[in-house]
């Protein structure tokens, strides 16, 4: 079950013309491994699915982590920041999760726990 102790409509959307930056980080190592945009409806279709799915900037669509390479990202919690304009997604990766085949997209040089 995903841990989200707040409700979408609680995100301050408007700051960001719509889109959110989520931090996304291993929910064992704490190793940062990524940061991606959500919309609303990106949140929304994370927190039902349990798949971290991401508004693609470049694509102007939706996409969900790991729907080419198969390295998909379990959600384990979200929370927002104190702004409430920034999300954290605390994440159990099925593979790589940069596109260069590394554990982070920091490189794998990125402290760990």
């Amino acid at each position: 079950m995903i841990e989200m102790t707040f409700k979408p409509e609680d995100v301050d959307w408007d700051k960001g013309n719509g889109l959110v930056p989520v931090v996304i980080q291993d929910a064992t190592t704490l190793q940062v491994l990524m940061l991606g945009y959500m919309d609303r409806v990106a949140l929304e279709a994370t927190a039902k699915s349990g798949l971290v799915t991401f508004y693609s900037r470049s694509k102007l669509r939706l996409w969900q982590k790991g729907e080419s390479s198969g390295n998909a990202l379990n959600v384990m919690g979200i929370r927002r920041d104190c702004d409430n304009d920034t999300l954290l997604i605390y994440a159990k990766p099925q593979g790589p999760t940069c596109h260069l085949g590394t554990s982070s997209c920091f490189g794998e040089d990125a402290p760990k726990r």
